[in-house]
């Protein structure tokens, strides 16, 4: 069955099933909810109510932040204790939602325009209130656990600014060019907001690689400094309108230019060679835009969406590494150029019910999704000379045109007690050009389903039990060269999309005067993970490497110091621990999923002094992750504990201006790279150990509103 056949099955069974919820009454349904997303909340922070369908809620108003001064919504909700923003714009399509934010009850519309980006764009004073609800309790697919719903109102014209200033104690140059403005109006119906943004960056550090052999002796040292810069414009609206009939209509749109530049210069002495200068370059150019749009309206009774996403992106790459000798014979080295065009449309509807007692809702997905690359690879001949050397497989083009459905159900069991069920099945066809290129098809069951019980008074607890289907890296089709570190990937055109079991577990204490506590366990056997394997006409690439387990727990804790005796002090506490393990496709035996995160601790104490408009705090984060690994490398990132203190006024007449101190503690980039010559009876050819340090990073940002 090809891809037209599975989207026009899918529009007769929506039309049959839409059939029987002509009794509901649309009105009643549209005014239910403008009253939802106009009332004001009589509840305080941390105070719970039960709304017409008996959904337990945390009400919180623009008044329990007062103290934080917010300039927007997402500041607003980065203080709501116990609870983080999750999401990504990397998830398969549009599909069953990913993050755990609404805005009026709806989904954020779009992909680039994640929940992060769009609470920043809503100014403070159209804040009404901030909900957490239980994620089954609603008809969208996917949520369970804690979900915040953000009720906002436009009235009038106003803005918001942003700047900031970094400044590194060495190596780097200063970053002058990071900042955002953004301005916001509406009416009763209409909602619209406009931003521009600066979003730069500026790193670098130096120290000094060490080289061993394989018996430990030393044969290599590098002096070594790396810069890396990049800058990246952003230009992005949005636009919804709600009509007097119920009718709503999203519009959004993003563009941006990028551009990267970085160079590593090392200073290279030894046995192995005579000295040595090497120079290497990354630079990179690109633009992209998403527009997207959807437009719901009542249906026989019932309400439909109908939703719309095109993105584009344009990116040129160019790679460089000289060496010079001194003993002054031709220079070697290589250059690698690519030019990769990405490209993504989504065509979806969604058909909203009620029936049974329940919330209904059918689905119907088309995408398509494209990866052009043109690639060239030159290296030295023994004159110095650059020429071409042919890699096959590196300009190629990848396709994969997707369909799903999916039937989600979302009903009460009783009071405490919220079920969402969902079903459905994908089709997939992918393409690869070249050679090696191919024609495939697929079809894959995926679903959900999600219960949220209010086990007691402060007690919430969710679980959820998915079946998923991962999102493919198109780029791991194709045959490529990192120049840097000598490594070669081959093409791949059997890659697979994993497929997943996974199973959440959360529990939300609310802690009362002392603040709250999450506790999410979670559970996943992941089917043709994606690893590096050895190919079958040789060489080694991404690829299906077989089955994969994850197990992994995380604590968000927030303790709020009203409950011990004095007002002002708040700490937030992440920490994340995880197991995962795969047989590894070479030696067959069980290690850590390459470059998984192992654990992470992010602690962030804030005072706000009384009586006045002062605050300060501290941070301190350290994570780990597991060996990265290849066929004939294991590479190791030693992190070290990140430290940050910062002081704050919130009232520079009438800005808001905070400076911070970064790596108090002197963290530095230290790495360890063991190349073997036969990883499977560990025989190893040389190791590379690097310290690099980046010194103290000052940073002075200050926002304002209009």
């Amino acid at each position: 069955m090809g891809l037209s056949t599975f989207l026009c099955c899918g529009v007769a069974s929506a039309a049959l099933l839409a059939a029987p919820a002509a009794a509901q009454d649309t009105e009643a349904a549209v005014d239910a909810r403008a009253d939802a997303a106009l009332s004001p909340a009589e509840d305080t922070a941390l105070a719970a109510e039960r709304d017409a369908g008996g959904q337990k809620r945390r009400i919180y108003t623009p008044e329990d932040f007062t103290q934080f001064a917010p300039r927007n919504a997402l500041d607003m909700v980065r203080q709501i204790p116990g609870f983080s923003i999750s999401g990504s714009d990397q998830r398969r399509g549009l599909g069953q939602a990913d993050t755990n934010v609404l805005i009026n009850g709806e989904r954020i519309s779009g992909k680039s325009n994640g929940p992060v980006d769009a609470l920043s764009r809503i100014p403070s004073g159209n804040v009404i209130r901030l909900e957490i609800v239980d994620g089954a309790s609603l008809d969208v697919p996917g949520l369970s656990g804690q979900v915040l719903n953000a009720v906002t109102s436009s009235g009038g014209i106003s803005g918001q600014f942003r700047y900031t200033g970094q400044f590194r104690s060495r190596v780097t140059e200063p970053l002058l060019t990071d900042g955002e403005i953004s301005v916001a109006g509406g009416d009763e119906r209409t909602d619209w907001n406009v931003s521009f943004e600066g979003d730069g960056f500026r790193g670098g550090a130096d120290g000094t690689e060490l080289v061993t052999d394989g018996a430990g002796f030393l044969i290599d040292t590098r002096d070594e400094v790396g810069r890396f810069y990049g800058d990246r414009t952003i230009l992005a609206g949005a636009f919804t309108r709600r009509a007097e009939n119920g009718n709503i209509l999203n519009l959004n749109g993003e563009g941006q230019l990028y551009w990267f530049r970085g160079n590593e210069k090392s200073l290279q002495s030894g046995t192995l060679d005579v000295d040595r200068d090497q120079q290497f370059f990354e630079d990179e150019d690109e633009y992209n835009y998403e527009v997207g749009g959807d437009y719901e309206f009542g249906l026989l009774g019932g309400r439909l969406k109908l939703i719309g996403l095109r993105r584009y992106e344009n990116s040129a790459f160019d790679f460089g590494l000289d060496i010079a000798f001194a003993d002054g014979r031709p220079l070697e080295g290589n250059r690698f150029e690519r030019q990769a065009n990405e490209a993504e449309t989504i065509l979806r509807g969604e058909y909203g019910w009620s029936m049974l007692g329940g919330e209904w809702q059918l689905s119907l997905e088309g995408a398509e999704n494209i990866l052009d690359i043109d690639s060239a690879f030159r290296e030295r001949d023994a004159a110095g000379v650059l020429v071409d050397v042919a890699l096959p497989g590196a300009s190629d083009r990848v396709e994969e045109q997707r369909a799903e459905s999916l039937l989600t159900q979302s009903r009460p069991l009783s009071d405490a007690l919220q079920l969402q069920l969902t079903g459905g099945v994908e089709y997939s066809e992918i393409t690869q050009t070249g050679p090696l290129g191919q024609v495939r098809s697929f079809w894959r069951p995926k679903g959900s389903a999600g219960i949220d019980w209010n086990a007691s008074e402060g007690l919430d607890i969710s679980a959820r039990l998915a079946r998923e289907v991962g999102q493919l890296n198109f780029f791991d089709f194709i045959a490529s060269v990192d120049i840097l570190d000598e490594q070669q990937d081959v093409t791949n055109a059997n890659l697979e999309p994993t497929e997943s079991w996974v199973l959440e577990v959360e529990a939300a204490q609310n802690l009362g005067v002392f603040g709250s506590a999450t506790l999410t366990l979670i559970a996943e056997r992941i089917e043709g993970i994606i690893d590096q394997i050895p190919i079958a006409d040789g060489g080694q690439a991404p690829g299906n490497a077989g089955d994969a387990e994850i197990y992994g727990a995380e604590l968000n804790l927030t303790l709020l110091s009203e409950g011990f005796g004095w007002a002002g002090t708040r700490l937030e506490f992440n920490g994340e621990i995880t197991e995962s393990s795969v047989n590894d496709p070479l030696t067959g035996l069980a290690r850590p999923i390459s470059g998984e995160e192992e654990y992470e601790v992010d602690l962030e104490l804030r005072h706000d002094f009384a009586g006045g408009d002062w605050a300060a705090g501290a941070n301190l984060y350290y994570d780990q992750q597991s060996p990265f690994e290849r066929l004939d490398e294991r590479l190791i990132f030693v992190n070290q504990l990140f430290t940050e203190a910062f002081v704050e006024h919130k009232d520079v007449m009438g800005l808001t201006v905070r400076a911070l101190v970064g790596n108090l503690t002197g963290k530095q980039e230290n790495l360890f790279r063991t190349i073997f010559s036969d990883k499977s009876n560990r025989n190893v050819l040389r190791s590379e150990d690097r310290i690099r340090g980046f010194g103290t990073i000052f940073t002075l940002t200050v926002e304002g509103s209009f």
